[in-house]
């Protein structure tokens, strides 16, 4: 385990590091303790950096000595920096993806979490070694006594936890997940947070520009639709203004005694015709793509080398989709102007393009394969658009009379099925009476039987067994699916249809980036990958 001063790996000082080579038997090794910035204050003993990394490097890079981590790729990042002697850790086994391929979405994957399931023991927390609030003091000048106590425990920990957990794999059938797929992509993942992709500081700086001056003018516009000035980032003068002065209906107040005034509660307000909610609606996508992206983005350049380092979640979401932080770069919105703005600050090195490229309607592909429906199979199959395919099914239509409409509502539904919606969702979409779209998924189901069949029987497996299973093994756990409230476990049903489509689909992606390093290595191609958007790839090439 390396001991740090930073969670960013690529901005990180290594504090010192540590290690257990069996259960009970682990060291500290300090390398830079001693007042920060202060060069006479008196230092305790401890090796010199260079010399100490490079007396390891033997240990770190031996093909035949394994090492194990937890949250591999944050000490990998740190120990491939020329800083820290730009060493490749391998071969490794990381203890938060082997429990991850097990038993995603059923508990936190930390190693404290994991120390307490699995070993009943609590460690010691990074607080209680540096403090809280204003009394905290950087790792780098915590007492050796202390630091090696809790770093050595952490490495103890995390042997301790291997030795439990790595033999289980089998049992649940979730070794090959792992072995192939969860361990290979922890070196992907360090080489694509390293490379991190280049921003155009100029053009962002010139967007956040263009986005504050919009906010000014709308809320200016919002001022005179509400009749007085008010602060239209403030929930509670919302709420009174809407339901107080302008007396809407629908006005709920919270415990604290505020209206609710959340996205739900504004659209409701909107779709009845109201002005003010869907100008505030508009206001807020505009301020939250400037503070998330804009600010975010300027804040998160590294000055080094003007790019953006996105950190990949390997273990948070529940079907084994990556996730993006510090700055998310997942969900720029694709399809308002406003994103295609923020999408073009992103930008290749000179003489490079960003290439980008995805699967096309992953998630519909799985469910024809797994729910084994001839007709949308033999429609991909045949590179027909599959929503028309759909509509001329579904609609008893000539496919070449398919129209607009008929093809929007087949889309609908075709999306709204992964995600187990509801007749009355589907109406709320299509602007339909709930009856009309009853019919439309009544007929759906008659039309792919093998869907409804293969929708009930997951459910069926959710409820027996607690998980439901991607179409590569992965379990998918859904903690709610005995819920005795009804809405709850309404939810965990929805979930787990959907859950092997959005697995299934992480996963695919996921085989493809761990073959493609060396892919493109044989081809003798330049190209390099940067970033992973849930079914797209982003490369950076000549």
């Amino acid at each position: 385990d390396t001991e740090t001063d930073s969670l960013d790996a690529l901005r990180a000082n290594l504090i010192g590091l540590s290690l257990a080579t069996a259960p009970g038997r682990a060291c500290y090794v300090p390398l830079r303790h001693g007042k920060a910035g202060d060069m006479l204050a008196e230092k305790p003993p401890q090796l010199d950096p260079a010399e100490a990394l490079e007396a390891l490097r033997p240990l770190l890079t031996d093909p035949g000595t394994l090492k194990v981590l937890q949250n591999a790729k944050y000490d990998l990042e740190v120990l491939a920096r020329p800083e820290n002697g730009g060493i490749a850790v391998e071969p490794v086994d990381d203890t938060m993806l082997i429990s991850y391929s097990m038993e995603a979405g059923r508990h936190g994957h930390g190693m404290d979490e994991l120390s307490v399931l699995h070993l009943g023991h609590k460690p010691i927390s990074y607080d209680e070694v540096t403090g809280t609030g204003r009394g905290r003091v950087p790792f780098a000048e915590v007492p050796l006594d202390r630091a090696t106590a809790y770093a050595a425990e952490d490495a103890d920990v995390t042997l301790r936890l291997h030795a439990l957990l790595r033999p289980r794999l089998r049992e649940e059938g979730a070794l090959a997940l792992y072995e192939g797929m969860e361990r290979r992509m922890v070196p992907v993942l360090r080489d694509m947070e390293m490379a991190g992709i280049r921003v155009d500081e100029a053009e962002l700086r010139r967007t956040g520009e263009e986005f504050a001056g919009r906010l000014v003018a709308m809320e200016a516009e919002i001022h005179r639709v509400a009749g007085r000035p008010f602060a239209v980032g403030s929930p509670k003068q919302l709420g009174e203004i809407l339901f107080d002065q302008m007396a809407l209906p629908g006005g709920r107040r919270g415990k604290s005694g505020a209206y609710s005034t959340d996205v739900f509660v504004l659209e409701e307000l909107a779709a009845q015709g109201h002005e003010l909610p869907r100008k505030v609606l508009d206001w807020r996508q505009i301020s939250k793509l400037k503070s998330t992206y804009v600010d975010g983005l300027l804040a998160a350049m590294d000055p080094r080398d003007g790019r953006v380092h996105t950190n990949f979640q390997m273990a948070v979401t529940s079907t084994g989709r990556l996730s993006s932080t510090e700055p998310n770069l997942q969900n720029i919105p694709i399809r308002t102007e406003e994103g295609a703005r923020l999408r073009r600050v992103f930008v290749a090195e000179p003489g490079h393009l960003l290439l980008a490229a995805d699967y096309s309607q992953i998630e519909l592909r799985l469910l024809a394969h797994v729910a084994d429906v001839p007709s949308l199979r033999d429609a991909f199959a045949r590179g027909e658009d599959i929503h028309s395919r759909t509509a001329a099914d579904i609609f008893r239509l000539d496919p070449g009379k398919v129209d607009r409409e008929s093809r929007r509502r087949a889309k609908m539904i075709n999306f709204g099925i992964i995600y187990g919606m509801s007749a009355f969702g589907l109406a709320t979409r299509l602007a339909i009476p709930p009856n009309e779209a009853r019919a439309i998924i009544d007929a759906y189901f008659a039309q792919y039987p093998g869907i409804r069949d293969y929708m009930e029987g997951v459910k069926e497996e959710a409820r027996i067994h607690g998980f439901v299973r991607t179409p590569f093994g992965r379990k998918l756990w859904i903690p709610d699916i005995a819920a005795r409230e009804a809405q709850r476990r309404a939810g965990a049903e929805r979930a787990a249809i959907n859950a092997p489509f959005q697995g299934g689909a992480a996963e695919v992606i996921k085989r493809a980036m761990v073959r493609l390093p060396r892919a493109l290595r044989e081809a003798g191609l330049g190209a390099r990958m940067l970033l992973q958007v849930h079914d797209e790839l982003v490369f950076e090439v000549p």
